[in-house]
Order: structure tokens, then C-alpha cells, then sequence
């Protein structure tokens, strides 16, 4: 990949296309993580990539190309949840058609309703602490790349995701001893 990145950076459109479909699943996923939206994931990652090609002359190759898309993405999902809050009252026209977001009968089986429980609870984090438990805990960056990747200290990565992961617990487990085994079952993950 750092070739790719090189030829990207000296001008080569074939690089950084070939870059984009090396890590365009992996900034979707986060994205998605992010904002709980496949609509919003996509304007996210679309973002993301316009300003990475436009930035890329200035990427000085200190991180992997994945970390600093990663820090990207994130920057941009935070964008487009702030920019979200403030259209919540738009409109839907009547050509709209509806998106059941849903996963499909496949995914269903086994723990989907867990996975399900678990992202509600997740996107009910704030953006901010939902970008600390995604990176540490889904995409396992240690508090000190987290805290680059967010632009804040390693101190507050570590006490974010604390609150967060409280939160979580208390959404997850809202009264301990009742919770049918998820606990037990999501420790084991």
C-alpha cells in the first residue's frame, strides 16, 4: 500500500483509486458505526475520500494510510451528525420511498437481535463517545492513536471511553441479575 500512496501523492488518479477500493469497506464500516445510517455512512465515506485526495500532498506517511482515513472518517461522521441535528425537521417528500434498513433473513439468525439491541444502545451514545468506543473497541487502536485519530488527550480517550462503556452497560443492563445472560454472553466476546 505505501507504493499506492506514493504514486497517489506524485499525481498517479490510479493510485488513489486503488486505494480507495483497498479501504473503502473499512471506512464504511465505521462510518455506519458512526452514524447508524447507510445513507449518511455513504455521504460520510464520500466526503471522507474528497478530502483525503485533496489533503493526500500533505499526508506525511507518520501512520498507516488506514489510521489516517480512519481519522478522516471519523472527522467527517462528526460533520454529518452535527450537520444532521440541525436538519431533523426537513421535509420528506411523497416520492421518497421508504428504506427498511433491516438486515435480511440471513442476518437474523443467531444474535441478531443482540447485535440490534447493542447498536440502538450504541447510537444513542453522543457522537463523541460513540467515536472512542468504535475505535477502541471495534477497531482496536490503543488510547494513544485514539486520542490523535480524535484530536484530544490520551486522558480524555481513556476517561470517554470509560463514560461511555458505563452508559452502555447501564442501557445494555439496566438492572443487574436481570439481564437474561447478555452480560455474561458479551463478556465472552
Amino acid at each position: 500500500m505505501a507504493e499506492l500512496v506514493i504514486a497517489a501523492k506524485a499525481g498517479d488518479k490510479q493510485a488513489f483509486t486503488q486505494l480507495v477500493e483497498a479501504t473503502k469497506a473499512d471506512m464504511y464500516t465505521l462510518a455506519y458505526r458512526l452514524t447508524g445510517n447507510a445513507e449518511d455512512a455513504q455521504d460520510v465515506v464520500q466526503e471522507a475520500y474528497i478530502r483525503a485526495y485533496k489533503s493526500l500532498k500533505r499526508f506525511r506517511g507518520d501512520a498507516k494510510f488506514t489510521s489516517w482515513m480512519y481519522r478522516i472518517t471519523a472527522n467527517c461522521a462528526k460533520d454529518q451528525l452535527v450537520k444532521g441535528s440541525r436538519n431533523r425537521h426537513d421535509a420528506i417528500d411523497e416520492t421518497t420511498e421508504a428504506v427498511d434498513e433491516r438486515p435480511g433473513p440471513e442476518a437474523r439468525l443467531g444474535t441478531a437481535d443482540e447485535r440490534r439491541v447493542l447498536a440502538e444502545a450504541l447510537q444513542s451514545l453522543s457522537p463523541d463517545m460513540r467515536a472512542v468506543v468504535v475505535l477502541r473497541d471495534v477497531y482496536d487502536l490503543p488510547h494513544d492513536a485514539i486520542a490523535a485519530e480524535l484530536g484530544i488527550t490520551e486522558g480524555a480517550a481513556k476517561v470517554r471511553l470509560h463514560r461511555a462503556r458505563r452508559k452502555l452497560r447501564e442501557r445494555l443492563f439496566p438492572l443487574r441479575g436481570e439481564d437474561d445472560g447478555r452480560e455474561e454472553r458479551a463478556r465472552a466476546v
